[in-house]
């Protein structure tokens, strides 16, 4: 099936929201379920992510753009402060162990990583070319932050599958490209309505920042 969006230009789905519409979002997200946390800098959402999780928690961490430019992946893989996953299944044979790898990653107690857009009214998207996040997100971790820019925050779902089309997915690509020599896809997508009393927090940017 085709799917026809009328919405904005793609070149808006760069720019950071308003604080009315981030205040919105919030609000929504908070009414179905999510633990929410609107961060006044870059500074500041690093702590909010950080100050959540215990020192020695299972903690593992998404291929994220945001998660990189603020430093978090760095503070999980190289403070010490955390058992961290993903060094771990990097460091393991994907032939031989591709088993240990799969039950090491799909149910952290902790899973961190990012989100495509987020409506405002309180739904979030996120896309995949593997799925690997997929089952950690949905039920398999033990709890969920989410962390994104405020240029992810978009009117409804039409609009946030527009911008996972035309404005993440040639980014990636292009990312993906360099680092992997393969290109990306939309393989798969999920839609989270609720937060399971609380059992995602996601924690807003007040800027563009990965994309």
């Amino acid at each position: 099936m085709t799917t026809t969006f009328q919405t904005p230009a793609v070149s808006t789905f760069a720019v950071a929201a308003d604080v009315p519409t981030v205040q919105r979002a919030a609000d929504a997200l908070r009414a179905n379920g999510f633990d929410v946390g609107v961060a006044v800098s870059r500074a500041e959402a690093k702590r909010l992510v950080l100050d959540s999780i215990p020192e020695g928690t299972e903690v593992h961490t998404g291929s994220s753009v945001t998660l990189a430019e603020l430093g978090i992946i760095g503070e999980v893989e190289g403070s010490g402060n955390y058992n961290a996953l993903r060094p771990r299944a990097f460091a393991m044979d994907r032939e031989t162990q591709s088993r240990e790898i799969r039950k090491l990653t799909s149910a952290p107690d902790v899973f961190v990583t990012s989100a495509h857009a987020i409506t405002e009214d309180g739904r979030v998207l996120i896309g995949s070319a593997s799925g690997s996040q997929m089952g950690p997100i949905a039920s398999g971790a033990g709890r969920v932050i989410l962390v994104a820019g405020t240029q992810k925050v978009v009117k409804d779902l039409d609009q946030a599958y527009r911008r996972l089309v035309e404005h993440v997915f040639p980014l990636e690509n292009e990312r993906a490209q360099a680092a992997y020599g393969m290109g990306s896809a939309i393989n798969q997508t999920l839609v989270l309505n609720a937060g399971g009393g609380g059992r995602i927090s996601i924690v807003l940017v007040p800027e563009a920042i990965g994309y």
